[in-house]
Order: structure tokens, then sequence, then C-alpha cells
């Protein structure tokens, strides 16, 4: 698999990792580990955060959108 950042610039370079949320493959460039909260419960609620981050690998996009960041 590539990296689907470097292919949309004309770059070949191989995937080392997989967005959690979106699935796009990701150079080692392009690959952002981050710690996210993580949340349990019934839906629509109760709903709790668990004590500890997990951590994931995100595309600069997702990455991007989970913040907030325009």
């Amino acid at each position: 698999m590539k990296c689907y950042v470097c292919a949309k610039l004309g770059r070949d370079t191989d995937a080392v990792a997989i967005c959690i949320v979106c699935g796009m493959g990701v150079c080692m460039d392009h690959a952002i580990r981050e710690d996210t909260e993580i949340w349990e419960g019934g839906y629509p609620f109760p709903a709790k955060k668990i004590k500890h981050k997990l951590p994931r690998i995100l595309c600069p996009e997702c990455s991007h959108a989970m913040k907030g960041d325009k």
C-alpha cells in the first residue's frame, strides 16, 4: 500500500500505517500518533470517559478534524 497524501503530491512512498478514522494509508511523514479519549456506555446514555487515553494513528486530515481545526 502507498501513502495517499504522497500519491496526491506525485510521490511514491510506502504506507506504514492506516488512519484509524478514514482508513487512509500514510507514510512515516504523514502518520500522526495521538492519544485519544475513549468513551463507553449504552446508547444514548449513560456514557463515561475511560481513565486512560488510547494511542491512535491518524492521517493529517482526520487529526485536524478531531482537534476542531479548520
